[in-house]
């Protein structure tokens, strides 16, 4: 049995994501890029972002990318982003638009 080093807990029981994903602060906010394209920002996400941004892609049906730990969103998806996030285990008081 592995004991994760940051809680002392076996890994199974391991609470140290959702203690993390509590402390996020995110922000969602939009930015025109080149050729006044639309594309949505999502900052302050820690640990798998990689993960959310597949959920978020998938959920929205648009086109992304991770740079520098921020998700970014083709088209303008500021009001729909934050239904997908509480689904994925983030609280209201979390997000700021």
């Amino acid at each position: 049995m592995t004991i994760c080093p940051n809680c002392g807990l076996p890994i199974e029981a391991c609470v140290c994501k959702e203690i993390a994903k509590k402390d996020q602060q995110i922000e969602v906010k939009t930015e025109k890029r080149r050729f006044g394209k639309i594309t949505t920002l999502i900052t302050g996400l820690e640990g798998d972002v990689k993960e959310i941004a597949k959920k978020l892609k998938n959920e929205l049906a648009c086109g992304g990318t991770v740079k520098d730990g921020v998700i970014e969103l083709q088209g303008n998806h500021k009001d729909k982003v934050r239904p997908v996030l509480i689904e994925a285990g983030f609280s209201d008081e979390q997000i700021k638009d």
